[in-house]
């Protein structure tokens, strides 16, 4: 790689590690091979969340569509003198990650900009483009020679995504709808959210995890302990929200401490060393 690749690269790196802690533990736990290319996807999607998510105060649709449209002339021209953007295009052709997954995250930051509740078409349209297509990005780079084992996999990633977006759903149901005006789950009164209709949404997140679990056991070694690690976390994130009452849920952001962290992956560590993970 050129100076101005691995510059790029780490800018994308130091994106991850600003916005999230618990991804990044995730990925520095990933063989070396795959941290690069996966800091590079999250630098993409967490700028263009930003976009929608943040910059209140700018034209957000004309930001987003200079976004898509710089994107796409990055990946077409193997350049860009956007650092982010020309670490995505890198990772894109290098590990030949299909555009459709591309355009379906896009047009789930533009339903942002637009749809404030949702029925649920535009939900699993949504949930595909906002999460599902980004464990598929991340799933064709731990099978980058093989698309035998990248397809038979293709399933349980999108449940994996599908799972850790509707936990945040759940844990930002208060900055969502106070915040931003949203409220993702379909067909639900939020004036009248009760431990009912909580528990009928955590049924739902448990069968994606469930599903999602028989996937990640079957990962390659060289991925498995990072995804398994993210796995684990949110795992224990929706276990404590499923102990918090209906209206306690709006009080506060849950999360877990970076003590619980630690542990956990102190615990998870020594599995893998064993075999046992």
């Amino acid at each position: 790689m050129t100076l101005y690749d691995i510059n790029s690269l780490e800018i994308s790196r130091l994106t991850t590690r600003n916005y999230s802690t618990s991804f990044s533990l995730g990925v520095r736990l990933l063989q070396k091979p795959f941290r690069l290319p996966i800091y590079a996807i999250y630098g993409f999607v967490r700028v263009a969340d930003e976009i929608v998510d943040t910059f209140h105060e700018h034209p957000k649709r004309e930001l987003l569509e200079e976004f898509k449209n710089d994107t796409f002339h990055a990946i077409a021209h193997g350049i860009s003198t956007n650092p982010i953007l020309h670490s995505f295009q890198w990772v894109v052709n290098r590990y030949r990650i299909d555009h459709e997954l591309i355009h379906a995250f896009l047009d789930s930051m533009e339903m942002d900009l637009t749809e404030k509740e949702h029925d649920q078409e535009s939900f699993k349209k949504y949930v595909y483009g906002s999460a599902e297509v980004v464990g598929l990005m991340c799933l064709r780079v731990f099978y980058a020679d093989d698309d035998a084992g990248y397809r038979k996999l293709v399933h349980p990633a999108r449940k994996l995504g599908e799972a850790f977006q509707k936990i945040n759903f759940l844990r930002d149901i208060r900055s969502d709808y106070s915040e931003r005006g949203r409220f993702y789950f379909p067909g639900i009164d939020l004036e009248n959210f009760n431990d009912v209709t909580k528990k009928a949404i955590e049924t739902d997140i448990q069968r994606d995890f469930d599903e999602a679990y028989e996937g990640v056991r079957q990962l390659n070694r060289a991925s498995r302990l990072g995804v398994l690690v993210s796995y684990t976390y949110y795992l224990k994130l929706f276990k404590k929200i499923k102990r918090t009452r209906a209206d306690r849920i709006f009080n506060k952001r849950y999360r877990i401490s970076n003590f619980r962290k630690a542990l956990l992956l102190g615990s998870l560590w020594i599995r893998y060393r064993m075999g046992l993970a």
